[in-house]
C-alpha cells in the first residue's frame, strides 16, 4: 500500500506566533495513527486565522495531493475565526452534514457547542473537514464523522483509505 498524504491545517494566532504549542493539530496526527492501517505522511501547518492563508494553505494541500485534509480551530463566533469561510470560499460542494453530526455529539459535553460552526467541503479531489479547536473535542467530533470519511473519498477519487476495524466501523456500501 502506498503511503498518502494527509492535510493537517491548524488556524490559531496564537499557535502561529509560537505563544503556545500546537496541541491540537497533534491530536489530529495521534488519532490518524491510532485508526488508519495506512501509512501516511502528514502535511502539517500552522497559520494565523486570516482567510486568505488558510485558502492558500488549503489549496497547496490539495495540490500536494492531499486527498483528507483536516483543519482545526477558528470555528467559533469570534471575529477572527474564519476557518468556515474559508472553506467555503474554495470547495466546490459543501457537506453541512459533518458539521450537524459534529455540534450533535459536542452538545452532550457542552453547551457551548451551538456556537460551533464547523463543517466539510469538496475541493477538486479532496475533502476538507474542519474541526473546533479543543484536543477533547477534536477526537470526539472525529469518533463520530471518520466512519463515513472512507467512502467519502471513494466517491470523489481520492485515496482509500482502510481504518483498525477495533476502533473506527467504517462504512461502505455492499456492492
Amino acid at each position: 500500500m502506498d503511503k498518502i498524504s494527509i492535510g493537517i491545517l491548524t488556524s490559531s494566532d496564537r499557535a502561529a506566533n509560537k505563544v503556545y504549542e500546537d496541541v491540537s493539530g497533534k491530536e489530529i496526527i495521534n488519532f490518524l495513527n491510532e485508526v488508519l492501517n495506512n501509512s501516511f505522511e502528514p502535511v502539517y501547518h500552522v497559520v494565523p486565522d486570516e482567510k486568505e492563508k488558510i485558502v492558500a494553505t488549503l489549496k497547496s494541500m490539495a495540490e500536494q495531493n492531499c486527498g483528507l485534509i483536516v483543519t482545526t480551530g477558528g470555528t467559533g463566533p469570534a471575529p477572527r475565526d474564519v476557518t468556515p469561510e474559508a472553506t467555503a470560499e474554495l470547495c466546490e460542494k459543501m457537506l453541512p452534514g459533518f458539521g450537524e453530526l459534529m455540534r450533535q455529539v459536542s452538545l452532550q459535553y457542552v453547551p457551548t457547542a451551538i456556537l460551533s460552526r464547523q463543517t466539510a467541503g469538496i475541493y477538486k479531489q479532496s475533502l476538507i473537514v474542519n474541526l473546533p479547536g479543543k484536543p477533547s473535542a477534536i477526537r470526539q467530533c472525529l469518533e463520530a464523522v471518520f466512519p463515513a470519511i472512507p467512502y467519502c473519498l471513494d466517491l470523489i477519487g481520492g485515496p482509500y483509505l482502510e481504518c483498525d476495524e477495533s476502533k473506527i466501523k467504517v462504512f461502505r456500501p455492499k456492492s
